[in-house]
């Protein structure tokens, strides 16, 4: 058996500000010891979106770091790779002329009552342009809120479903074959939970924004239109070009993200050309 990495190899390279960071120095075929996954896995709190360039990995590799980073997550609404049932394959193919998948605003299944804590996603066929992956940083977004806007926030929970994109009248319902992904429609996805608008993140204490567009579907007591206007006013807030990072691809790259405190968004502009990834997710906890 290969030795495993030793604590000194990790390098870690954040951008200006300290919102993403490249990892670098550790080969992730290859065991690695307590003290680099500590390492990785401090990198990833303190910088919220994480990367790792040059990562030739099989599945076997992805799945193994993927559990060296915490129990499986829930895969809802979309057919698993076979064999991987905790692998989903993100392909879509040059003449396909439906939307790119992940193309709105959101946080990873926010709609469960336990949603993931990380998503991993492994880049292994990168079109020449476009395909950008766009991350918000909700800690930033809601520290920058006015102390009575923070005030008014702290006692409220927000309606999450997956109405919207995986139900049978949802906006994945009427794609037939148009798409290479198999996604599942069901009722089930008209299911809600409340989760606190405004929550603490277990492992850090940090406050930050919980809301997303995509699975956001009301505030507990609000009336609809009420609901709605909050709703699009964080959204918006959350999102401005101050708190986004936009994240460049490239083949082999492993990138790591915090659905806890992060948003994101996958952009188009690569019709006409493959683009292929693998994406695992970890258990989460109940947002508090």
């Amino acid at each position: 058996m290969a030795e495993a990495a030793t604590k000194a190899s990790i390098q870690v390279a954040p951008r200006q500000g300290g919102f993403g960071a490249a990892i670098t120095g550790v080969d992730l075929r290859q065991p690695l010891d307590a003290g680099v996954l500590a390492d990785i896995r401090r990198a990833w709190l303190a910088h919220r979106v994480v990367w790792l360039p040059g990562q030739p990995l099989s599945l076997d590799d992805l799945e193994r770091f993927t559990l060296s980073m915490g129990d499986w997550g829930r895969t809802d609404f979309i057919k698993p790779l076979d064999g991987h049932p905790n692998v989903l394959e993100l392909r879509r193919e040059p003449d396909e002329r439906s939307s790119n998948f992940g193309a709105g605003w959101h946080s990873d299944y926010s709609f469960q009552p336990e949603p993931p804590a990380a998503t991993l996603l492994l880049s292994k066929i990168t079109p020449p342009v476009g395909g950008d992956t766009l991350f918000a940083d909700m800690y930033a977004a809601y520290d920058d809120l006015s102390d009575a806007m923070k005030k008014m926030l702290a006692p409220l929970n927000a309606v999450h479903s997956a109405a919207l994109p995986y139900s049978k009248e949802g906006f994945y319902a009427n794609e037939g074959k148009a798409r290479s992904m198999t996604i599942i429609p069901s009722d089930e996805a008209k299911k809600t939970e409340l989760h606190p608008v405004v929550r603490t993140h277990p492992e850090t204490g940090r406050k930050c924004l919980y809301v997303n567009r995509v699975y956001t579907i009301g505030i507990e007591g609000m009336t609809r239109d009420e609901g709605e206007a909050l709703i699009g006013f964080l959204t918006k807030h959350s999102t401005q070009e101050k708190y986004v990072y936009r994240h460049k691809w490239q083949v082999d790259m492993l990138t790591m993200w915090d659905n806890r405190c992060v948003q994101h968004y996958a952009d188009g502009g690569y019709d006409g050309h493959r683009r292929l990834m693998y994406r695992t997710t970890t258990a989460g906890d109940r947002p508090r």
